[in-house]
């Protein structure tokens, strides 16, 4: 082999290792998401000649930015996208560097557009979220970072863009920032980094600005090229939903999955749920051959020592560290259908490789995605997102969402239509005793206990003679 064949092997090896970041751009109409991912893309010399030439013939001709390259049609394809100049559906950009490999999602910013972002950001490990430097936080601000949180992504990027227009000037960044940290503080995200920028002149894009002298921190790309991400994954909890039962011969019988969460070695005794029969590993199989262990997220083989009934949808855990089991949970819930909700209906539940029917038993509080004040409803429209109760015909096998993403997600299906009503995080399952923050009082709820109204005055009854025992019962018929 010669030097020049080597030398590209070695290129392909060292391309092959890179980890891969996938991050979102949210914002408000006119912030600059689309420009700001153009840029990024354009000053990152990952544009081929006849995009270039594309960009600004089109830029010419339909543009947005004066004399300027509009670099936002790199992203808006759609003809309603650059006839508005808005995003509608969420455009998806490859691109890597010498550290790196992305995936963009450049998800719209308005509220009817909600299931786009949510979809957009299911997979997502960062989001970027534009603030116009002469409008500060608004409204949309606050939505979108609440739906970062509601998806669990673990990084935000407050880019604060059009800095150009407000010349630069550090006092009106620091109240922006202090201002957004103020309202995220409760929710709760652990990581977040503010920037400077100017998406249309490329400050601190690629590059560090001499127009920001005051600020220390890295350029936009260099932050992606350097945020953890490998600890935002579980290793902890082995979950392997069974996707399917591998049978090539009578000498092998293999169960195909992906590693959603934890680790596995071979020789690892494993439990199968829900039979709880329990067998060891003896071996771990791919198409480039054996492995000695697994992890989030391969693609596998694995074949047990012993003969186990198992079949799709089930799921292989380690025996002392189990996830919970149950058919009734409570989960934050986003309708994604044209429909309204209807609660008396059944619905198809997939959660992992596993599908069932599946009821919404009731729903706790509607969420207003602006205010986050929460109201009674007694159902949901399109892009609505509320608290709800789910009951399910055969058990599940879940952690909660803020725990492991990828056993306490799960969409409704229609189940005539076949579309996808809903997508949910699971919070957790349903008590049949609610513990109330105050000390010593317990609420029951008397329907959800499965009594019946003729009983609920003797029920009452003994709650007040228990009270006065010093632990105070509190009814909800």
């Amino acid at each position: 082999m010669d030097t020049q064949s080597l030398d590209i092997k070695a290129f392909l090896d060292r391309d092959e290792q890179k980890d891969l970041l996938r991050f979102l751009t949210a914002g408000s109409v006119d912030d600059g998401k689309s420009t700001l991912i153009g840029r990024l893309l354009y000053d990152s010399k990952k544009l081929y000649e006849d995009q270039l030439v594309a960009l600004e013939r089109d830029s010419k001709r339909m543009g947005n930015a004066g004399d300027h390259i509009d670099y936002a049609l790199l992203l808006d394809g759609l003809k309603a996208e650059r006839e508005q100049g808005i995003t509608i559906d969420v455009a998806y950009r490859y691109f890597s560097t010498n550290n790196r490999k992305f995936i963009i999602a450049d998800t719209p910013g308005h509220e009817q557009y909600t299931r786009n972002m949510i979809t957009g950001g299911s997979t997502a490990n960062l989001a970027i979220i534009l603030v116009d430097a002469r409008t500060g936080v608004i409204t949309q601000t606050r939505r979108h970072t609440y739906l970062v949180s509601l998806l669990g992504i673990h990084h935000i990027v407050l880019a604060v863009n059009k800095m150009d227009l407000v010349n630069f000037d550090q006092k009106i960044f620091d109240n922006i920032v202090d201002e957004y940290m103020r309202f995220v503080r409760p929710l709760g995200i652990s990581d977040i980094m503010c920037i400077p920028l100017s998406a249309l002149d490329g400050d601190n894009v690629v590059d560090k600005s001499e127009r920001t002298p005051w600020y220390s921190g890295p350029s936009l790309l260099n932050f992606l090229e350097t945020v953890p991400i490998d600890l935002d994954r579980n290793y902890t909890d082995f979950r392997y939903p069974v996707q399917y039962v591998l049978r090539p011969n009578q000498d092998f019988r293999g169960f195909c999955g992906k590693v959603a969460s934890g680790v596995i070695h071979k020789g690892d005794t494993v439990m199968a749920l829900p039979s709880r029969k329990t067998s060891k590993v003896k071996s771990i199989v791919t198409y480039e051959g054996e492995l000695e262990e697994a992890f989030p997220s391969l693609c596998v083989t694995l074949t047990l020592e012993d003969e186990i009934d198992i079949s799709r949808g089930e799921m292989l855990v380690l025996p002392d560290n189990l996830p919970c089991e149950g058919r009734d949970f409570e989960a934050m819930l986003v309708w994604m259908d044209e429909e309204p909700m209807d609660v008396s209906k059944q619905f198809y539940i997939k959660q992992t490789t596993h599908t069932t029917r599946a009821q919404i038993e009731g729903i706790e509080y509607r969420v207003n995605v602006n205010t986050m004040e929460h109201s009674e409803v007694d159902h949901l429209e399109l892009n609505e997102i509320g608290k709800v109760r789910i009951s399910t015909s055969r058990e599940l096998f879940f952690d909660p969402y803020r725990k492991n993403k990828q056993t306490g997600a799960f969409i409704l299906i229609d189940p005539i239509s076949n579309n996808t009503s809903a997508v949910g995080m699971i919070i957790d399952k349903v008590n049949e005793i609610h513990q109330v923050e105050e000390l010593n009082v317990i609420t029951l709820n008397l329907p959800d206990l499965g009594i019946a109204p003729e009983h609920y005055s003797a029920v009452e009854r003994v709650c007040k003679e228990i009270s006065k025992q010093g632990v105070e019962l509190r009814v909800i018929k």
